[in-house]
């Protein structure tokens, strides 16, 4: 279907009739451009309360898992998903139904899941709860009791983390071997916004690149390689000012690139 939410992305590669032809092509398009593919990412709601909507994420989410493997990436990333307008402990149940055998189908396949920490809270139809259950560590350690498979981890974006108010450094040296895929993007909280609606509300933070918001990212590099993370450092861009077109974009990442050179390099 069509991508309503903002930031949604595109179909850059259509995995639902996936076969070596398609696979070759991606390789040459990739080796042409001199680009690298660190993970197939794919973001529904695979805990929607619809059941019936739940199978075709699920379906689609194997798909993208063939995709994976044919293109020896070896690693999906994508949400948990959450039903909104249930309790933790009920989509925890659902959750112990649902993700075994998809992770279980993925380890036959030689393919990793990381599972990304956004909350999904940001309009009024994501409202209360989000719509996407593995955002603290608390759901962390859950998630990983009923799925203990080391083919099942964190994409980790530390800028949720940041409005949320945990501490992300501290969730990177607990959670250092779960890790599997890294964004890079800050987050700046608004304390006039906050004073305003308060942490229940909506809209009081906003998503930056790194460097103009409110992560240490000093503290952040340090921490991965205190835990001896070598994995795959992504940079997310979802800065409204630099959303004029193609240059803006352009301009983001560079901006983006020379900021965490210092670490990375």
């Amino acid at each position: 279907g069509k991508a309503e939410r903002r930031y949604a992305g595109i179909t850059h590669i259509d995995v639902a009739d996936f076969g070596p032809a398609e696979c070759a092509g991606v390789n040459e398009l990739c080796e042409r451009y001199g680009v690298g593919l660190s993970s197939l990412g794919y973001y529904p709601n695979p805990l929607v309360g619809d059941a019936a909507e739940r199978d075709v994420y699920a379906s689609h989410l194997r798909a993208v898992i063939d995709a994976s493997a044919l293109l020896d990436v070896g690693l999906v990333t994508t949400f948990v998903g959450r039903d909104h307008k249930k309790s933790l402990a009920e989509n925890m149940k659902l959750f112990e139904q649902v993700w075994p055998p998809l992770v279980a189908y993925a380890e036959e396949k030689g393919v990793r899941i990381a599972i990304e920490n956004c909350p999904m809270l940001f309009s009024g139809d994501e409202w209360p709860g989000g719509k996407n259950l593995a955002v603290s560590p608390a759901v962390w350690r859950r998630m990983f009791e009923v799925i203990p498979s080391a083919s099942f981890g964190l994409n980790f974006d530390p800028s949720h983390l940041i409005w949320l108010g945990i501490d992300y450094v501290r969730a990177i040296r607990e959670f250092g071997d779960r890790l599997l895929h890294v964004h890079v993007k800050d987050e700046r909280v608004s304390q006039d916004r906050l004073y305003e609606h308060g942490i229940l509300g909506l809209g009081w933070h906003d998503p930056k690149l790194p460097g103009l918001g409110d992560c240490d990212w000093g503290a952040f590099f340090a921490a991965l390689t205190d835990v001896g993370y070598r994995g795959p450092v992504v940079i997310e861009v979802e800065d409204r000012a630099y959303e004029y077109g193609l240059e803006g974009r352009q301009r983001a990442l560079r901006q983006s690139l020379r900021y965490i050179e210092p670490f990375i390099r």
